[in-house]
Parts: C-alpha cells; structure tokens; sequence
C-alpha cells in the first residue's frame, strides 16, 4: 500500500500530538505517541517471506504472534497462542492446545467473524509447506526462512484435531523445534482473512495490509519514511501502553541520534559504539545494552570465477586486518574478532581454531598460484546506513578495499539500500558482500542452517552459495540429537570444515545497545536484537 505521507508531516504529526498529549495529561489521561528512530524499511508486511531483522521488528513484533515465544530479554520458551503442548516419547510429535478467545485485528480492509482457531495454524504452516496449497505459489520468492531451516523435509504434516488443538508430526527429532516455531517465519495469519483475498483476487493485500493477532495494529506505511500502528485493545495480554507506535526510518545513525535528543522520537535503534559514552552523560537518555547473538561476515560467492579457488578465499581473508577494522568500527570492548560462524555463547563453539595471521605476503603467493592476475577487480556489495553488526559500512569498506590493493586485487564497493543489497545478494550477483546475522532462538543451528546449508545455497540465503556435503551431514546430525554434549562435537567438527573451506570471512560478534530518553519504560533489549514495544511507554 502506498502512501504520500512524509517525514517532515511525521515531525509535525509527532510535536502536535506531544502538545496534546501534555495538555491531557493535565486531565488525567496519560496516553502518549511512542517513536522508535529504525535503520531500513522493511521489506513487507507478510513476515513468511522475508528473513531481515527490521522486516521481523516491523510485522513479527507488532502485527503477529506465534504458538510460543521468547521470554523477553532472554531465549526462554513462554506459551503464547499456545497456552501448553505435549510432546510424545519419541519427539515426533508435538501437540499444541490453542489459547481461546484470541481475536484477528478489525481494520477498514477486515472484519473477523470468528476467533482465531486451529484452522489458521494449519493454514500458516501448510502455504510454506504444501506445494497444492492455493497460497503456496503465490510466493515470487519461496519461503526462504522455513525453507532454509528445512521444515519442508521436517514436517511430515500439520493437523487440526479440532477447534482448539493442532498436531504436528515430524520425520525426525529436532531439538531447536520449539525454539524454531518462535520465530517469525512461524507466525500465525487469519485463515478467513487470506480467503477473502483469493476470492477478490486481491493477494497483495497480505503483505500490504497485514491482520494478525498481536499487540498493534498495522495503519499506514510510507517507504523510507515511517510505519504507523495503533495499539490493539483486543490484544490477549492486554492492551499496549502506547495508544500510537510509529517506526521513523532514519538510515543514518547520526540522524537516529538527532532526533532523540530533540525528542522527535523516544527510542533510537543501534546507535554508533563510539557515540554510547556521550549518550550516556546526557542527562536526558539513557541505553541498554547487552552481549548480542550476532556475526558480521564478508561472504564470497563459491560460484564465481576466482572466488571458487579457495586459496582465492583464503588470500583474502588473511590480506584484510580484522583487528584494525573492529577496532576502527566498534571500538575496544564493543566487539570481538571473529573466528567462527556464531559466538562463544553458544553451544558447540570451537575454541580450537584461531584467525590466520594477517600476512600480506602470503596472501600475495596463493593469488599466484591460484593464477590470480595483477589488478582483478572483484565487487563488494555493501549497505548504506548502518546497523548492529556493521555500525559503519563504508568505512569497512574502504579499510578492505584498502588491504586488498596491497596485493593486487581492485575492491568495486558497490553501496546500495539494504533491501536492494539482499535482493541482489540472493541473486549472486556479488563477488562478496557484507552482511550480519542475529540468531533468531539462540541455537547453533540457526546461525548454520539458514546461511551455511545447502538448501540456503539453491534459494540464496546463503550468500557464500557454498555447499559442502559434509557439513551438512553433520549439522544434520546435530539437529537430531537431545544430548547437548553429542550436538557439541558435531558443531566443533562442521566448524572446522567451514574453517577450511573459508566460505565466509567472519568479522566481528558484537555488543547491542538502545539508547532512548530517561522517560521511557517496559522496554526489554533482546540477546536474539529483536524489537518488541508491546510493554513500552513514554512516561
């Protein structure tokens, strides 16, 4: 749905309803506008096609639920539109026992007849799953998370007991299951909703006019500009705070910064690691801040000439000085080095394998020897703005494009907006490009099987478009297995083999922060950086 409203209408939208808000205060009424400054658009609205964490704030957060969530601030199970499941003896199956009295949001475009029911968990999981469903291809794009996490192979079917239960059935043990039906892609639609859209042939309307149950209720969206909810009074745990939700997308930090301190928005997503101590002596905010599960990585396209070599790969990873970049990008304390595919925190880490050392020479000698010409102009797709995992991207841009001309490779950067970028990564039009990941349920398995697997290789999640048969038995394996200790041995050894295959250059595991003003209440920053302003409210 396209709109006309601009950012500047959005500042004198917001002032004025500051001014009234002021004076109804006065009247006993303390129901005010919260704005959170955001670092990219969203991609849509229909959180199943999409995989980006601003896409994930902007829908998964807002508009839908799912059967379980996180306990926020942690990666802790808590019911959700299931208030309990069972699970039977030998993991295959899992039973889930609907809340009841759950209402789909009443918009201009809906008017539910009905509460939500089993038959809107089957419908959500059968479009991604069955390829006869009516929804299933209207897709242009797949379903990339559940495709890429495997749940095409996994679910062997999904069930409606009856009006308030739901049966899914696998084919295999999977230990992240519930974990995985926490995330976005397991979000859960209006079944009566998506029938009203194919029968007025109007099937855009799901990803521009979203309805789900959760605690705001989408309104309007300008691209680039901002997005506008209003609190759902229906919403199963109770109302929202904020009478008014707005997302200003300000691509630039420097500007999200701005405008918090002139109060033009109350929350300012991924501020620089180098603006936090300022942030923190202002006497009007304050930030949250957090060890994150994140990576930021280069990867390379396998499938393009040179980039196949991997002593190509490897030239290149040990050309590029990763100390000198996080320290330049995040500053000392706000990032560590980063050797493997996910963080210390997590299960499986391989504390054996160490960086290469940075050595100029050497990187010289494998681009001989892989026949590597003088002056080869390779392209680096990177993002304008910035985020979590690259709080700069051009300056990490030209510190590689910088390296790499000291031993004969041209760096092409190619800056694009964020959507632009992953649109044309996923195509593999890139000889590398830098991308970040924040694990969505706080298994290893996420950080693996969404960018490392081969499945995400054929549908282009994974950007290195690097399959290696191997690793992906094993982190198969590892998917299966309930004993922690025996999932540890099959991460460390896959990460060797990524190790040697250096699809990636891992970059960095970052710290999170949220600054916001001192008034500002019930916001809980996420391990997973994900955005839920449910509870939050400007005092």
């Amino acid at each position: 749905m396209k709109s006309t409203f601009k950012l500047a209408t959005l500042r004198n939208a917001v002032a004025l309803a500051l001014g009234v808000t002021l004076l109804s205060a006065a009247a006993g009424v303390s129901a005010k506008p919260l704005v959170v400054c955001t670092e990219a658009s969203p991609e849509g609205f229909d959180t199943a096609l999409y995989t980006t964490a601003v896409t994930a704030d902007a829908a998964a957060e807002t508009i839908y639920n799912r059967l379980v969530d996180f306990k926020p601030g942690t990666t802790d199970i808590e019911p959700a539109l299931a208030e309990s499941w069972d699970i039977s003896e030998d993991g295959l199956n899992y039973t889930f026992h609907l809340r009841k009295g759950v209402k789909f949001h009443t918009t201009d475009y809906f008017k539910p007849t009905r509460e939500m029911n089993a038959d809107d968990v089957v419908w959500s999981f059968q479009r991604q799953l069955d390829p006869n469903h009516p929804w299933h291809k209207q897709s242009t794009v797949g379903f990339p998370y559940f495709e890429s996490m495997g749940f095409k192979d996994l679910l062997k079917s999904v069930e409606k007991v009856d009006d308030s239960t739901v049966k899914f059935t696998l084919t295999r043990r999977e230990a992240p299951f519930l974990a995985d039906v926490a995330m976005a892609f397991s979000s859960i639609y209006s079944a009566e909703y998506a029938d009203q859209l194919l029968k007025s042939n109007k099937l855009e309307g799901l990803n521009s006019q979203p309805i789900g149950t959760g605690p705001f209720v989408f309104q309007r969206y300008a691209k680039d500009a901002q997005v506008r909810f209003k609190a759902n009074p229906d919403y199963f745990r109770g109302k929202p705070p904020a009478d008014t939700l707005v997302l200003a997308i300000a691509t630039d930090n420097n500007v999200r910064l701005q405008k918090l301190k002139a109060n033009e928005c109350q929350i300012a997503l991924y501020p620089k690691p180098d603006d936090i101590p300022s942030i923190k002596n202002d006497a009007n905010l304050k930030v949250d801040e957090l060890n994150a599960m994140t990576t930021s990585y280069i990867a390379m396209n396998t499938t393009h000439k040179y980039m196949s070599d991997v002593r190509v790969r490897k030239a290149i990873n040990i050309a590029f000085d990763k100390e000198a970049y996080v320290n330049a990008l995040f500053g000392k304390g706000n990032a560590t080095v980063g050797v493997n595919p996910y963080p210390d925190t997590l299960l499986g880490y391989n504390k054996e394998l160490k960086n290469p050392a940075h050595d100029l020479d050497k990187a010289r000698a494998l681009l001989k020897e892989a026949g590597v010409p003088e002056g080869t102009v390779l392209t680096l797709f990177t993002r304008n703005g910035g985020g979590p995992t690259n709080p700069n991207p051009m300056l990490g841009a030209q510190m590689m494009q910088s390296d790499l001309a000291k031993v004969g490779i041209k760096l092409d950067i190619r800056v694009m907006e964020w959507g632009e970028m992953l649109k044309r990564a996923k195509n593999g039009e890139h000889d590398m490009v830098s991308a970040g990941w924040a694990g969505d349920n706080g298994d290893p398995d996420n950080f693996l099987t969404p960018n490392l697997s081969c499945e995400a290789a054929k549908n282009g999640e994974n950007y290195a478009r690097w399959c290696n048969e191997k690793f992906q038995t094993l982190i198969d394996q590892a998917r299966e297995k309930t004993d922690p200790a025996e999932r540890a041995a099959l991460y460390e050894q896959a990460q060797a083999i990524f190790n040697q295959d250096q699809p990636w250059i891992s970059m960095a595991h970052t710290k999170m922060f949220t600054a916001m003003r001192k008034n500002v209440e019930g916001y809980h920053i996420s391990p997973l950086t994900t955005n839920n302003f449910a509870t939050t409210q400007v005092k």
